[in-house]
C-alpha cells in the first residue's frame, strides 16, 4: 500500500513538471513572411547577374519562370528601381511567380500586406492565390509618387498549410518586364468584437493588416470587387477605388491607433450593413479630420444611413486636426447600410501627384432611448 501510494506521489510530481514545460500557445501570425524582405539573397553561383537560377534558390520561396533579385537604385538601360521599402527586392517576369507554404488555422481570416512597384510604362497586373481564392491588383494607378505603394488582401485558411503564390499575369515584349515585390507580411485577424451599445462592428478600424513599423504610406484596402473578402474586418471596400488604412506612429489618428483615409474622392467609399428595428430612431456619429500629411484643401465626407444624408465639411491645412458629427435616421428594415465616401479629389500639398483625402474614424450606431 505504502509503495502504491509513493509511485502516486511520484507521477503527480512528474506530471506537474511536465505541465510546467508545456509550451505556451503559440503567437497569432503578425509579421513578414520568411525572408518576406527579401534581405536573404540567394547564393552568388545560383545568379545570372540578376537573374535567380533554379526552382528552389530564393531562401524561403519557390520560383517558376524569370524571376531576378535586384538591388535599390540605377539600373542597367538607364532603369531606375525604387525599393523603398528595404534594400532588395524581386521582380517578377513575363508569367513568373514566386510561392510559399505558410502554417495557418482551419477557418481563421489572414491579411497579407505587400508592397509593389511598377518597373515599366505598361499596365502591370498582379495576381495573388491563395486554395480557393484568386485576387488581381492593378498596380498601374499609384497612390504615392515614390512608387512605394502598400497594399493588402485577406483570405480564409482552408487548411493547416496555405500555399501563397505572388504571379505576373502580363506578356510583355520585355520578358523582364514586370512588378517589383520589395515586402511581403501576413497577419491573423483577431475575432470581430461590439463595443458595448456601439451596433457598429470594428467602428474604430482597430482591426486590419499588418502595417510595417519602418515605412509611413499606409495600406491600401482594394475594392470589393477585387477581394470578396474584406483585409478590415467588418466594412466592405464598395468603391472603384481602394481606401487606406493609416497607422498612429505615421499620421494623425482622431483616437486608438489606426483610422481610414479616403484617397480616391467620390471613387473611394466604404460601408458597413447593421442590425437594426425597422422604424426606430437611431444616432450615428463619426469623426473626420486629415493625416498630418500635407493633404489640404475643403474636404467633405458625406455620410449615409437609411434614408438621412449627411455632409460634413472639414478644412484641413495638413497638419492633423479632426471634428465630430452625427444625425439621426430611421431604420427602414432590419438591416441598414451605413456608408461613407469623400466628396472632392485631393493631393499633398507638396506633391501633386500624391492622392490623400480626409481621414474617417470613431463611427459609432446607437439607438434613440
Amino acid at each position: 500500500m505504502a509503495g502504491w501510494l509513493l509511485s502516486l506521489c511520484f507521477t503527480l510530481v512528474f506530471s506537474l513538471c511536465d505541465a510546467s514545460r508545456t509550451p505556451p500557445a503559440s503567437p497569432a501570425l503578425d509579421g513578414f513572411l520568411r525572408n518576406g524582405n527579401f534581405e536573404k539573397a540567394p547564393k552568388q553561383e545560383k545568379l545570372n547577374k540578376t537573374v535567380i537560377m533554379g526552382k528552389y534558390s530564393l531562401p524561403g520561396w519557390e520560383i517558376e519562370g524569370l524571376v531576378e533579385f535586384v538591388s535599390g537604385g540605377p539600373q542597367p538601360g538607364g532603369f531606375y528601381f525604387p525599393i523603398p521599402r528595404g534594400t532588395h527586392a524581386v521582380r517578377l517576369g513575363n508569367e513568373a511567380s514566386i510561392s510559399q507554404n505558410v502554417d495557418a488555422k482551419p477557418g481563421f481570416l489572414y491579411s497579407i500586406t505587400f508592397g509593389a512597384t511598377r518597373t515599366c510604362a505598361q499596365d502591370e497586373m498582379l495576381r495573388i492565390l491563395v486554395p480557393g481564392q484568386t485576387t488581381d491588383i492593378s498596380i498601374q494607378t499609384l497612390y504615392s509618387t515614390d512608387g512605394g505603394d502598400t497594399m493588402a488582401i485577406a483570405f480564409k485558411a482552408t487548411d493547416k498549410s496555405v500555399r501563397v503564390t505572388f504571379h505576373n499575369l502580363g506578356v510583355q515584349e520585355d520578358p523582364t518586364c514586370g512588378p517589383l515585390l520589395d515586402a511581403i507580411a501576413i497577419k491573423e485577424m483577431p475575432p470581430l468584437t461590439y463595443t458595448p451599445g456601439n451596433l457598429v462592428k470594428n467602428s474604430g478600424f482597430e482591426t486590419g493588416p499588418h502595417t510595417f513599423k519602418n515605412y509611413s504610406t499606409g495600406v491600401l484596402l482594394p475594392p470589393h470587387k477585387q477581394d470578396n473578402i474584406s483585409p478590415l474586418p467588418g466594412w466592405i471596400i464598395e468603391s472603384l477605388k481602394p481606401v487606406k488604412f493609416i497607422d498612429k506612429k505615421h499620421f494623425s489618428v482622431p483616437s486608438g491607433l489606426f483610422a481610414i483615409e479616403m484617397v480616391a474622392g467620390r471613387e473611394s467609399a466604404i460601408a458597413q450593413v447593421i442590425r437594426t428595428v425597422p422604424n426606430k430612431l437611431y444616432t450615428l456619429s463619426f469623426t473626420v479630420g486629415d493625416a498630418k500629411n500635407n493633404c489640404h484643401g475643403s474636404m467633405m465626407v458625406e455620410a449615409f444611413a437609411g434614408k438621412q444624408t449627411l455632409k460634413v465639411p472639414y478644412v484641413s491645412q495638413g497638419k492633423g486636426g479632426f471634428k465630430t458629427a452625427s444625425f439621426k435616421f430611421q431604420a427602414i428594415s432590419s438591416r441598414t447600410r451605413i456608408t461613407f465616401y469623400s466628396a472632392y479629389y485631393h493631393t499633398k500639398l507638396d506633391d501633386f501627384g500624391h492622392m490623400c483625402g480626409p481621414v474617417l474614424d470613431d463611427v459609432e450606431v446607437v439607438p434613440v432611448s
